[in-house]
């Protein structure tokens, strides 16, 4: 596999995507992140920071306390990759009135070659 498209697979994941957009708000710390994210493992939520700060897209700041205080925040390859994804979400969301629509098209007429070809 290519390096890039590996990277776009990292960024484009299904969890990926959340995290990235949600650290444009604001650095979070990992228990506010999984809840601010939902539904989300524990474990998903570690391998996924783990690839973008492996990338250079998350910073993790690791704070010397007790009890360990961890925040992730966006570097700066990492907003510009969050604030693209962003407008792709923003655009979904306008959209999908047609996107909905073009699914009732596609069924409906999915529905009616079935019923035809069962008829026959």
């Amino acid at each position: 596999m290519c390096p890039h498209r590996l990277v776009l697979e990292h960024v484009t994941s299904r969890w990926g995507v959340l995290v990235l957009i949600q650290l444009l708000e604001r650095p979070y710390r990992f228990s506010e992140l999984r809840r601010a994210i939902g539904r989300v493992s524990e474990k998903m939520l570690t391998q996924t920071l783990q690839t973008l700060e492996r990338d250079g897209l998350v910073h993790r700041d690791a704070k010397p306390v007790i009890p360990p205080r961890v925040d992730y925040s966006l570097t700066v390859l990492g907003r510009e990759a969050a604030e693209r994804i962003r407008g792709l979400a923003l655009w979904t969301e306008q959209r999908l009135p047609d996107v909905l629509a073009a699914r009732q098209a596609y069924d409906g007429a999915r529905q009616a070659y079935d019923e035809a070809r069962a008829s026959r």
